[in-house]
């Protein structure tokens, strides 16, 4: 493609009806190239195979990433007032936070829960608690996001029911589900079901989506939390599209054509603090993924080779010292992001090294992102840093470090990315590399080597009043474990038990288990009851030691 074809699809398209041009008038044209327009192919153009550039002709001048904040505390009831207050102040999608016993499929009463109800996000029970956190919002009109993983496939069967109570048609409903289990085994710990089973859940969502939701994200592929455990950019680029690879490969084993069901696979990554790398791992992750689907997986439909990804801004760099300094890490991070091209962003709050946000502080993080999409300027030009030697440099080391990585997975699965997967988080080989990076970025702040302002160098000001903290009390606990056996006491619990017989007999064929899991939680089956039903088919999971 010649970057006059690019013009004439740029000019196709619907373009923001703005002034193009800096603070001091001077024009700015949406894209800049080589004067002779020769670029070479592995970096294209915008809305072009391989997508190094972007997934869209025109950039942000068509569209605007979507602000979707990350929200998720108490009872489904203070978090349904927190997600108002995020679209009031001009926020474009939800995110949804679980508290850990959601995360871990348990009840808010069970003794494991005792201590953490609501504490790291909503608690969410059963289809009431559902019911009650998306209240009074049109779930057909507001893209949902929601960051479960073991028990992805009850929530999600819980949200679909309560928007079809509430009036919704499922195939309207869009949104995303992270549902990505594999980063769970290899950094978040957040599993429940061994390897296998749980795959098959996924597998499960993929086709449901596909032939229920097409305006649904079945899987969001996740390099936030192997980041956050400690990996670098190139394990987190590497790690997160090989686990994409592997889902790709189990749904196609499923019987599922792959541009039937890739279009709708996306991508989360963390914007992290070392500015450049970070933008270049989103320009080689874009051109991975292209590469790989067409010519690994025989994709023929352009929407499968395109990366789409969701972006969040790095917790585990914010500092309970000098916490407000947090604000400009988030900042520069999240540009990071926009230069990147992300489609999404969550913005952290600077006190989330401390507690959950409060309405506050998660105002600010989302003004950030209003500022940098409204004042500087940065959403007028297309890729604006790509051509810069050092940036394209980056981008090329970072592809040749993630195609090392995929080789090794490759050959331990005999040739297949999901197989290995299984195998090397059996040997933990996904583990061991995140720890050992995450040990050697410790040393280098420990000697000084790496400055961490306000933790080892610029510590004047740590020793100042905190800031004002969100706090999450005992009454809350109570109140949620009050509302979820009260569900209980009221429902029919013949009926409960006779949808959670028939979910466990399906469990033991190979039927997709999305429909018996919408039959359940209309009976108001908790997500507890849902999970010890499926663990009595599949097992429980428990991590061998590693040294």
């Amino acid at each position: 493609m010649t970057q006059e074809q690019w013009r004439k699809e740029y000019e196709a398209g619907e373009i923001r009806d703005l002034d193009y041009e800096t603070m001091s008038g001077l024009p700015v044209e949406p894209l800049y190239a080589p004067r002779d327009g020769d670029v070479d192919e592995s970096i294209g153009w915008p809305g072009q195979y391989p997508y190094t550039r972007g997934v869209h002709p025109s950039g942000y001048r068509g569209r605007l990433w979507t602000m979707r904040m990350f929200a998720g505390f108490g009872t489904p009831e203070d978090t349904n007032t927190r997600f108002k207050e995020i679209l009031a102040a001009g926020g474009g999608g939800l995110s949804t936070a679980f508290d850990m016993p959601t995360l871990m499929g348990l009840d808010s009463d069970d003794v494991l829960s005792v201590g953490e109800v609501g504490r790291c996000g909503v608690a969410v029970d059963t289809i009431e608690d559902m019911s009650s956190l998306y209240d009074d919002i049109d779930l057909e009109q507001t893209t949902t996001s929601m960051t479960i993983n073991a028990p992805a496939a009850p929530i999600w069967a819980m949200f679909v029911a309560n928007a079809e109570e509430q009036g919704a048609d499922r195939s309207r409903l869009g949104g995303t589900l992270q549902n990505d289990i594999l980063k769970e085994y290899q950094a978040q710990k957040e599993w429940v079901f061994p390897p296998r089973p749980s795959m098959r859940l996924v597998a499960d969502t993929i086709e449901f989506a596909k032939n229920e939701m097409p305006r649904w994200n079945s899987v969001s592929i996740s390099g936030y939390h192997i980041r956050e455990a400690g990996s670098t950019a190139a394990q987190e680029l590497a790690f997160t599209l090989a686990n994409g690879f592997a889902y790709v490969e189990a749904a196609t084993q499923r019987g599922l054509p792959v541009d039937e069901f890739a279009p709708r696979l996306s991508f989360f990554f963390n914007a992290h603090i070392d500015f450049f790398e970070e933008i270049a791992k989103y320009r080689a992750a874009r051109r991975i993924w292209a590469r790989w689907m067409k010519d690994h997986y025989g994709a023929q439909d352009p929407k499968s080779m395109m990366l789409r990804f969701h972006t969040q801004t790095a917790g585990v760099s914010l500092t309970a010292q000098q916490p407000e300094i947090n604000i400009a890490r988030t900042a520069i991070e999240a540009l990071a992001g926009v230069l990147g091209g992300t489609q999404s962003l969550h913005t952290n709050s600077m006190d989330e090294a401390l507690a959950l946000p409060t309405e506050k502080a998660a105002r600010i993080a989302l003004r950030t992102q209003q500022v940098l999409a409204h004042e500087t300027g940065v959403t007028d030009v297309l890729d604006p840093l790509g051509g810069s030697w050092f940036v394209e440099e980056l981008t090329d080391q970072l592809e040749a470090e993630a195609e090392t990585m995929f080789s090794h997975i490759a050959e331990v699965g005999s040739g297949s990315m999901l197989e290995g997967a299984f195998e090397l988080i059996d040997e933990g080989w996904y583990q061991g590399n995140i720890a050992d990076s995450a040990y050697e970025f410790e040393k280098k702040v420990n000697a000084g080597r790496r400055v961490v302002v306000g933790v080892n160098d610029f510590t004047e000001g740590n020793e100042e009043d905190q800031i004002d903290l969100l706090k999450i009390t005992t009454e809350d606990e109570q109140r949620q474990i009050k509302n979820l056996q009260q569900i209980k006491a009221d429902r029919n619990q013949g009926a409960v038990d006779e949808a959670l017989v028939a979910l466990s007999r399906a469990a033991e064929t190979d039927a997709n288990l999305m429909l018996p899991l919408i039959d359940s939680v209309r009976t108001r089956a908790t997500v507890g009851e849902i999970m010890n039903t499926l663990a009595e088919v599949f097992g429980r999971y428990q991590e061998k030691p590693f040294i």
